[in-house]
């Protein structure tokens, strides 16, 4: 019988069903000055970035998890995105992700990821270009280039993909989610530090998010070049959206972002 712990977050800013098994822990972000939600963790207790909610969005949550639990493996969902081994069944919160699921990998596997997120005509550096503002990834490869040099072959080739784990969401062995969360907010913290949010808007202010779904796709390519992580150690798992998204709202906006230079305006 295994005996490492497990607890995944779900970031959340408002109240919304949330799955009963025991490894998720509903998370508050952005907390800080609202009333609290009923059998949430609030994101601003204990060491915190609350503050940064309106423009780092789930990060916080990642933040106060890195800081404040101790279990063995930590992940993060979203309240309206889960993990899911059954994505096409019809009764979506009977297939969210149980914690039963992956025990057997458990010890074996560091690092769950969403299934790989296809672009097909675009890579990860081309479609930030074409969606959002280039110069804020541009500006993120000069930190990395200062702060940690060796991840620059990895940021190179993570970034002319055609795919991505993507999301933020991970379920990652204890000392492996240290690293990372380390890696990730000292290039975040630098970047808000050199570009900060002045000028855009409410939604294009939340592009540390962007950055780090791509970044993320950088350690992980790192950790595998340097022997750290084995191929074997990552898994996949499928993952399901809690409401409909419109997929003729979303590929009309990409199409336009692509050949007519309008950027994304907003979520979908």
């Amino acid at each position: 019988m295994r005996e490492k712990s497990v607890t995944v977050i779900i970031a959340a800013h408002k109240k919304y069903r949330m799955p009963t098994d025991k490894m998720y822990l509903p998370v508050h972000v952005g907390a800080k000055g609202k009333d609290s939600i009923e059998n949430y963790q609030r994101d601003d207790e204990g060491e915190n970035i609350s503050d940064f909610n309106p423009c780092f969005c789930e990060l916080t949550g990642l933040y106060w998890a890195w800081k404040n639990l101790d279990t063995d493996y930590i992940g993060l969902a979203h309240y309206r995105r889960h993990f899911s081994f059954h994505p096409h069944t019809k009764v979506l919160w009977d297939a969210v992700l149980k914690e039963s699921e992956i025990d057997g990998d458990i010890g074996r596997v560091k690092v769950f990821v969403p299934k790989k997120r296809w672009y097909y005509i675009e890579t990860l550096y081309s479609h930030y270009a074409h969606t959002h503002h280039i110069f804020q990834l541009d500006e993120t490869r000069r930190i990395i280039e200062e702060q940690c040099p060796e991840y620059l072959g990895s940021f190179d080739k993570a970034v002319k993909q055609r795919w991505g784990y993507m999301f933020n969401m991970m379920i990652m062995e204890r000392g492996l989610f240290n690293d990372y969360c380390s890696w990730l907010f000292d290039i975040l913290f630098e970047l808000k530090r050199r570009l900060g949010e002045e000028g855009l808007t409410p939604f294009h202010s939340r592009y540390y998010g962007r950055i780090s779904e791509i970044i993320f796709n950088v350690w992980l390519l790192e950790q595998q070049k340097v022997g750290k992580i084995k191929s074997s150690e990552i898994k996949e798992v499928p993952f399901i959206h809690m409401e409909k998204i419109n997929w003729w709202k979303k590929g009309g906006a990409f199409l336009k972002a692509k050949f007519m230079g309008k950027k994304y305006s907003g979520s979908f």
